[in-house]
């Protein structure tokens, strides 16, 4: 094999990325690959956790191959995050190194430092935030009067609507050990779910985990290795279609019909596109305790992201929910925007939607929503686990609803990670699901 040059290096590694997505998409969590050009912005406490008022300096570094290179046209931007700059500016390095101090914060939150370099043509970017006693984090979200009496009557309607399940066996997927099957029933709003579920072969009776997904409209595969671990599993979309259709139609979809969906009628309340979601999520519920193979108590839900919010929001709807584990929940705190701080995914009211739903009848529709006020009302212990450079769900929208959870909860924080996980925080969660189902 010849040398690969720069540009073929880019090309296999942004290969690799892409295929790294789509082995992810199927499951909670997914780490990103190391880039070519690596920038760390550091903040000098060991947990990246400050006092109000306390300052806070980043350590920066540009290396390749762990390496310290020279880089002439280096800037950085610091900011409350998804907030306007309070300082930016050319960055001078030496030896491929630099600091930047005394930036503070005078209320909870979280300040972010960017720092962004050229090479080879390619802009590079590397972030580090500083989380300023993130414990003390409000909400900015209001509670509706009626918001529990809004969802015990979406359950009445499904209470009232026939399962009508349907399993088809897979047996491509299945194996010596686990039965495999596409699934679907019914739905509000004459719709179904699907899903994947995955049952131990083996005699007798088992714990059942529900897996609720991210953002996107994607195929899923089950969760086929917690079944060998022995619970049933079930992984669901949200969509109202199958999930085990060619890549192609989820990607025409996602750039058609359902393009924004997360925004569908989110100026009514009962039309709201997650309305069917949520709901939707409990008639899983619903599927798994009617399962013969079911233990009849040990239930849990998880998910990361959009997937995170479905989790509490589900727990919180649904006491059969035993046990939860979110990661990076979004739609949490949506109106942040709206009090001069950065708001949860989709970010309805962040710079670049802002004149669109900006009105009252859509922040009142949102509030029935919010993971915020489900957090308010949850009574199932859970596991949660994040970090402080999430640009996708910015942690000041989910210490939000974080805060507000008076039931038992455990939080492993890795600061340096954004959008995507360790793999060991993948297994904590496993773990501690596992530890708990067996009791």
């Amino acid at each position: 094999m010849g040398i690969i040059n720069f540009k073929q290096k880019y090309a296999l590694l942004r290969t690799v990325f892409i295929l790294l997505a789509i082995s992810f998409s199927n499951v909670v969590l997914a780490q990103i690959p190391r880039q070519f050009i690596e920038i760390s912005v550091v903040p000098d406490q060991a947990d990246w956790t400050y006092k109000i008022g306390q300052n806070v300096e980043f350590s920066i570094s540009i290396t390749q191959s762990g390496v310290p290179i020279s880089v002439e046209n280096a800037r950085y931007v610091v900011m409350e995050e998804k907030m306007e700059p309070i300082r930016e500016g050319k960055l001078n390095l030496k030896e491929g190194k630099a600091t930047l101090d005394k930036f503070s914060m005078k209320d909870p939150g979280f300040l972010r430092c960017e720092v962004y370099a050229t090479v080879y043509g390619k802009e590079y970017k590397g972030i580090g935030t500083a989380a300023f006693e993130p414990d003390k984090i409000k909400p900015t979200v209001k509670m509706p009067k009626d918001f529990e009496e809004f969802w015990e009557e979406g359950k009445k309607e499904l209470s009232k609507i026939p399962m009508d399940y349907k399993m088809i066996h897979l047996p491509e997927k299945s194996s010596e050990h686990v039965d495999v099957y596409h699934v679907s029933f019914q739905n509000v709003r004459n719709s179904r779910i699907y899903g994947i579920l995955s049952v131990p072969k083996a005699g007798g009776k088992y714990p059942a985990i529900l897996s609720v997904p991210g953002a996107g409209i994607r195929p899923y595969s089950g969760e086929i290795s917690k079944a060998m671990r022995g619970a049933i599993t079930l992984q669901i979309g949200i969509h109202g279609i199958p999930v085990d259709m060619p890549t192609e139609v989820y990607n025409n979809l996602m750039s058609g019909a359902l393009n924004g969906y997360w925004n569908f009628n989110n100026s009514d309340k009962d039309l709201y596109y997650y309305k069917r979601v949520y709901l939707g999520c409990v008639r899983a519920v619903d599927f798994l305790v009617s399962l013969s193979q079911f233990d009849g108590k040990n239930l849990a839900v998880q998910g990361g992201s959009q997937g995170g919010a479905l989790a509490i929001t589900t727990a919180a709807l649904d006491s059969r929910i035993k046990y939860l584990a979110a990661v990076y929940p979004a739609l949490s705190d949506l109106t942040g925007y709206l009090n001069g701080r950065a708001g949860g995914w989709p970010h309805v009211f962040g710079s670049q939607n802002i004149k669109y739903y900006n009105r009252p009848e859509v922040i009142e529709t949102l509030a029935y929503y919010d993971v915020v006020n489900f957090a308010r009302i949850l009574k199932t212990p859970g596991f949660y686990t994040w970090g402080f450079n999430d640009e996708t769900c910015p942690p000041t929208s989910y210490y939000s609803a974080y805060n507000e959870i008076k039931a038992s909860k455990e939080i492993f924080v890795v600061p340096e990670t954004g959008h995507w996980t360790y793999q060991e925080q993948g297994k904590k969660i496993e773990d501690w699901l596992f530890e708990k189902l067996s009791r």
